[in-house]
């Protein structure tokens, strides 16, 4: 369901908003609504991360069964097999 929302904006801003909207032949509101979506989209997935709750059950009993050596170096290590796959 769409809703009508007011906002206050700057002239110039507006103006240079309806032109870039027009170059892309969209409606302004469906930039600005497609806009918000990525907005509230990237608050939902950085909360997502802080939160173990919503980790898939698989994932969650998976979880921290890999035990790494502390000395080892991931990044040499890749580094090394690529070399070694590619060159």
């Amino acid at each position: 369901m769409n809703t009508k929302l007011t906002l206050t904006i700057e002239q110039d801003i507006i103006q240079k908003a309806k032109k870039y909207a027009k170059d892309k032949n969209r409606s302004l509101s469906d930039i600005i609504e497609n806009y918000l979506k990525v907005l509230t989209k990237e608050d939902k997935a950085k909360s997502s991360q802080n939160n173990n709750n919503t980790l898939n059950p698989v994932v969650k009993s998976l979880k921290g069964s890999f035990k790494m050596p502390k000395q080892m170096d991931y990044k040499k290590d890749l580094r090394s097999r690529l070399e070694e796959k590619y060159l």
